[in-house]
């Protein structure tokens, strides 16, 4: 499933793993730009505007650390530090540059996306989402109600607060720690249950759900109707 997402700007010397971000990023949803050093980030940086910058912090040349110190000025772009060195002083230095998160090598693409989508949640705030169309069906997020053709479907409690919690990040990967903390599931494995019962009542073939998805090693994620 394609999110509504941005461009970003991936800038790091591995070829490897620049390819790997591209075509993870890309099957997210992402419109996706690399760069292989500081230079070529920063032709860029002044030709073009990103909602988000991934940048290698050990670089060859001119690193990462310098790069976002020279150019913080002049652009608005949340910034993400990569980089193969986890000491909390470095991400601490990181932060403190100006960078919004700092992420370690090696990371779980899952991980990556969920901190994407925080970070851009974050920057582009949005006015508070009312509905979400599920196949025509509608769920009225404040009210707690499901309708179908016009007719209320009954859902107990837990379903609502668990549809609540996904509707509102509509689109994005949600733990299932998240959501036991979130709702009255408690924990992992009942959160696994509640999903079940609720894709009965929202899906229109539960054995091949459409909106409530898997997101395999991370979680759920509710999928909406397009605008």
């Amino acid at each position: 499933m394609r999110q509504a997402g941005g461009h970003i700007l991936a800038v790091d010397d591995d070829d490897r793993l620049r390819d790997l971000l591209r075509r993870f990023l890309t099957r997210e949803g992402y419109d996706v730009t690399t760069a292989r050093d500081a230079a070529t980030a920063r032709r860029l940086l002044q030709t073009m505007t990103f909602d988000l910058v991934i940048l290698d912090v050990m670089m060859p040349g001119e690193d990462g650390l310098s790069l976002l110190a020279s150019v913080r000025g002049s652009i608005s772009s949340p910034v993400m530090f990569l980089t193969a060195r986890g000491e909390a002083s470095e991400r601490i230095e990181g932060l403190k540059s100006g960078a919004d998160d700092y992420l370690s090598k090696p990371f779980e693409p899952e991980e990556l996306s969920l901190r994407i989508a925080a970070i851009l949640r974050r920057a582009r705030p949005e006015a508070p989402l009312e509905e979400v169309r599920l196949s025509g069906a509608v769920f009225h997020i404040a009210r707690g109600e499901f309708r179908r053709s016009g007719k209320l479907v009954r859902l107990t409690e837990n379903e609502t607060q668990l549809l609540r919690v996904l509707a509102l990040r509509n689109g994005e990967p949600v733990s299932r720690l998240e959501l036991a903390q979130l709702t009255a599931a408690g924990v992992e494995r009942t959160v696994d249950v509640q999903v079940t019962r609720l894709r009965r009542k929202i899906e229109p073939d539960p054995h091949e759900p459409v909106h409530l998805q898997t997101v395999r090693g991370v979680g759920y994620r509710l999928a909406g109707d397009p605008p």
